[in-house]
């Protein structure tokens, strides 16, 4: 029988690949900006290390020996290629996995289109299907700067609450999950939801659905995140066809 420390072992090189995979795709869709940004994970183990990219590289040059395990206290534990993280990274990271037990992995984003949502004075609106199988979901949290203050950590998580996913009002979108693959099914839905509102608005005047629809579809988003069992091995299949190497 293994030990628990080869165990934890394993399932921390499952979620390395994981991770690894989903920057990957973040790439692959046009959502990562230069080298900034940032996904991480929590990695198994009583100490609540969590994986996050080293400052520096590109999201598409990441692997999983790249990755950086820190503590919550921001002190790197292990790194591959570089040894630094993003400070700002750190502080809204830390605060998602202290305060919220079940969120396994944590993405952030500056991609354009979510940017664009977050500055929009309503918000996310429930102009398609995708954005109002997310509204239940989403919550927001003001801009206070580049978040280098780690007091700001009480107010993101306090703002969070029991949400998976959070526009950062003139930032970007973040997506909390269970694991990596429910958290970037989020990601996937948020992002759909606000490429199609920046589009629908550039054409001119919405059409706004019934409120009994926008209703019966929050009552069928309950399970959003369970979509994962069947878009991540699809994901997976899509990096491997364009010739990714990430699990290394």
């Amino acid at each position: 029988m293994q030990d628990s420390t080869a165990t934890n072992r394993e399932a921390e090189w499952q979620v390395r690949k994981d991770l690894a995979a989903a920057y990957r795709l973040v790439a692959h869709f046009g959502w990562d900006d230069l080298v900034f940004t940032h996904l991480s994970a929590r990695v198994p183990g009583p100490e609540h290390h969590f994986l996050i990219n080293p400052y520096g590289l590109l999201f598409q040059e990441i692997t999983a020996s790249s990755l950086v395990k820190v503590d919550q206290e921001g002190q790197i534990v292990q790194s591959g290629s570089l040894h630094r993280v993003n400070p700002a990274g750190f502080t809204i990271h830390s605060a998602v996995h202290m305060g919220r037990e079940d969120a396994g992995a944590v993405m952030h984003l500056h991609a354009a289109d979510g940017v664009a949502v977050s500055a929009h004075r309503d918000g996310l609106l429930p102009l398609s299907q995708t954005a109002m199988l997310c509204l239940d979901h989403l919550c927001y949290h003001e801009y206070e700067g580049v978040a280098l203050d780690l007091s700001e950590r009480e107010r993101l998580i306090r703002d969070l609450g029991d949400k998976r996913m959070m526009m950062l009002r003139n930032h970007g979108v973040l997506t909390a999950g269970g694991t990596v693959a429910e958290a970037f099914t989020y990601l996937y839905f948020l992002m759909k939801a606000c490429e199609i509102q920046v589009r629908a608005q550039a054409c001119g005047p919405t059409h706004m659905p019934s409120a009994a629809a926008i209703e019966t579809t929050r009552q069928q988003s309950a399970e959003l995140g369970s979509a994962a069992k069947l878009t991540w091995p699809a994901l997976l299949r899509l990096l491997e066809a364009n010739g990714h190497v990430y699990a290394i």
